[in-house]
């Protein structure tokens, strides 16, 4: 009778360990934190009302050369966010625009869109100020009061921030406005260093945690040092870390002049810096809350000709040149690829096939923001691909930005092919790409955010403000605001639906 009941035990653990396991797949993780802390509810962000028709809600943003539309589709919650911004501050020329898609709740894709962006904009507003000789210490203090009053972040706020956040707090956010960007690395002078920020201090791992190292441990295979330099982007001469463990402390942190090299800022430096500094508090945070939610990070930063793409995860973007050829912008991190496998194993951890290739048989993607039972043995890591593209060189006709709901039913090629015979819409053919994909069977939510290029000029942030104007047809939010039906768009456009499906 004990061996029975010590065996029901077991299976009744092993059971729970594989459910916990298998529902960290996207779309189902969020529910496993209910039963590892309820602390976490207030973080998730009440989006969407339920409805008959709600997977038909979207949101969407238009400005004079670029547009996004977000379909909610056949997920329960909207998790993708979307940023666009033609001219930083209205007067720095740099245009920014970014999709995160977020797994598990809401939490990480927020963090990123509202402190990992906030930051990125803010040091650019320095850094930019450094190279025209403009700044000064209250200059800095009204830059970050312009940009935390701009009405658009403040409706953002109040579409979609429910509960308490810690990162919104005065005190803590004046903290963060005043840190500048951070990351362990040797790639800048001891002169640029500021004092390393103190906390060694290690937090007690979580039952989901000891659960996760038990799989390990199951699966055999001690772990060896992870290898510097493992991926190096066209641009990034510099060495890279592949992750930061959490027992190494903070990243160090460096003052924006530290970013600008021969006259001009070098923005493959300045996001990676930013996204491992953010991916760091939102361990952190997540931590504090047993919130095990994570999110992909694509993020296009232009000036004048010079067009810098940064990817964390399977957002993916593509560029449309003048002859209708697909350039790709970024490649999705997955699991199975070759210097993303070795760098796993290195790092004592393995991959599984569960539907597709998952990170210790768990997560489809194999670097993200957040994620953080799977950060402190680095298996899952947030170090960004930078490459750098002259627009003058390729003279593209368009952009493309998207979440994986997208590309789960469209090839690059395909995409490019589609925008093409829809940039005379008023979206230039972003709504219209979204609503396909659902009808092609997407079973994701689905961002498409589109850029585009007009008689050959390739400078989208111009310091005309007027430039910067909002063209919404349902509001005048940015990013995901309230959501509207777009069932009515949807049976207008007469879409055939196809039942190919990529999988993911």
């Amino acid at each position: 009778m004990d061996h029975h009941h010590q065996f029901k035990r077991s299976l009744k653990r092993s059971i729970s360990l594989n459910t916990a396991v298998d529902t960290w797949s996207r779309g189902i993780l969020g529910r496993i934190q209910a039963t590892l802390s309820g602390r976490h509810k207030n973080n998730r962000m009440k989006l969407l009302e339920s409805s008959g028709q709600g997977d038909h809600q979207c949101w969407e943003e238009l400005r004079p050369q670029s547009s996004a539309f977000a379909i909610l589709g056949r997920r329960p919650r909207m998790e993708d966010r979307f940023i666009i911004e033609e001219n930083i501050n209205n007067n720095t020329g740099i245009s920014f625009f970014a999709v995160f898609d977020g797994h598990g709740g809401e939490f990480a894709a927020d963090f990123a869109k509202d402190i990992l962006v906030r930051n990125i904009y803010n040091k650019v507003i320095e850094t930019t100020k450094l190279l025209n000789g403009q700044t000064t210490a209250a200059d800095k203090e009204k830059d970050y009061a312009d940009y935390s009053n701009d009405p658009r972040q403040k409706h953002q706020k109040g579409n979609y921030n429910s509960g308490s956040n810690k990162e919104n707090d005065p005190t803590a956010a004046l903290a963060i406005r005043r840190r500048d960007s951070l990351r362990k690395t040797n790639s800048v002078s001891d002169d640029c260093a500021l004092k390393r920020s103190i906390s060694n201090s290690k937090d007690p791992q979580d039952a989901f945690t000891q659960q996760l190292n038990s799989l390990l441990r199951g699966v055999g295979g001690g772990a060896s040092s992870i290898k510097d330099n493992l991926l190096k982007s066209n641009n990034n001469n510099y060495n890279q870390k592949d992750g930061l463990s959490a027992n190494e402390g903070p990243p160090r942190q460096f003052e924006a002049k530290c970013y600008i090299e021969n006259g001009r800022i070098n923005f493959g430096k300045l996001i990676t810096d930013e996204v491992l500094a953010a991916d760091y508090k939102l361990v952190e945070a997540a931590k504090k809350t047993t919130n095990i939610a994570g999110t992909t990070a694509l993020i296009a930063i232009m000036q004048d000709s010079r067009l810098i793409v940064a990817n964390v995860g399977d957002s993916r973007g593509v560029m449309c040149n003048a002859r209708g050829i697909a350039i790709p912008l970024s490649f999705d991190h997955k699991p199975q690829q070759v210097r993303e496998r070795k760098r796993i194993h290195d790092a004592g951890g393995f991959i599984a096939f569960r539907g597709v290739w998952r990170v210790a048989g768990i997560l489809a993607t194999s670097r993200a923001l957040g994620d953080y039972p799977l950060k402190d043995k680095n298996l899952v890591i947030a170090n960004p691909d930078i490459l750098t593209f002259d627009l003058n060189d390729h003279k593209p006709a368009f952009i493309i930005l998207a979440s994986d709901g997208l590309w789960d039913t469209f090839s690059n090629e395909e995409a490019c092919s589609f925008i093409k015979e829809h940039l005379h819409e008023p979206d230039f053919g972003a709504r219209s790409l979204a609503l396909q994909s659902y009808n092609r069977g997407s079973v994701d939510n689905i961002t498409v955010l589109v850029i585009v290029f007009k008689n050959g000029n390739y400078q989208i942030g111009l310091t005309n403000s007027s430039s910067n104007k909002i063209y919404n047809q349902s509001s005048s939010s940015s990013a995901i605001g309230s959501p509207k039906s777009a069932a009515a768009v949807i049976a207008s456009t007469n879409l055939n639906r196809s039942n190919s499906i990529r999988s993911k």
